[in-house]
């Protein structure tokens, strides 16, 4: 994996978070943006912590969605369809964690399952299916993500 560097030296790995038992796990902190009027987080940040945990997924498999892009003429994934379920909120400050596993490989789709928790706490839970696609058409995974998230199981 190549790792990136921010402009202070840092590497970016230590940002994207680990690896355990074939899940993807990202730290994430509440700030007041991610809240609404009412101090807790706003229903569509939970929709950015999980986007940030699908893409640190990849990037913890050595699979950099920019590098797809640049290297497979275009290649990106989109959301198919997500079914979430709120069963508690969080607050600016809380630090959660975003849990991210593999759960179903199809020939140009794949669904993985989703957790936004604090401490112990199931907060979120979501199923999302996503699409490989390139020049607004489907295509089929490649077999380097395929095996990359077969061996994180």
């Amino acid at each position: 994996m190549s790792e990136r560097r921010d402009q202070g030296g840092m590497v970016g790995s230590h940002l994207s978070g680990f690896m355990q038992d074939g899940a993807h796990i990202l730290p994430i902190r509440v700030y007041y943006e991610d809240t609404d009027f009412s101090a807790r987080v706003y229903h569509a940040s939970y929709l950015r912590f999980m986007e940030r945990g699908r893409t640190e997924l990849l990037r913890a498999v050595e699979v950099a969605q920019s590098d797809l892009h640049a290297s497979m003429d275009g290649l990106a994934f989109v959301v198919r369809k997500m079914n979430i379920d709120f069963l508690g909120g969080a607050v600016m400050d809380d630090v959660l964690t975003i849990v991210t596993r593999p759960k179903e490989m199809r020939g140009a789709s794949m669904t993985l399952a989703q957790e936004v928790r604090r401490g112990g706490e199931v907060l979120v839970t979501a199923d999302v299916m996503v699409a490989a696609v390139r020049g607004g058409r489907a295509v089929r995974i490649p077999d380097e993500l395929r095996a990359a998230l077969n061996t994180s199981r």
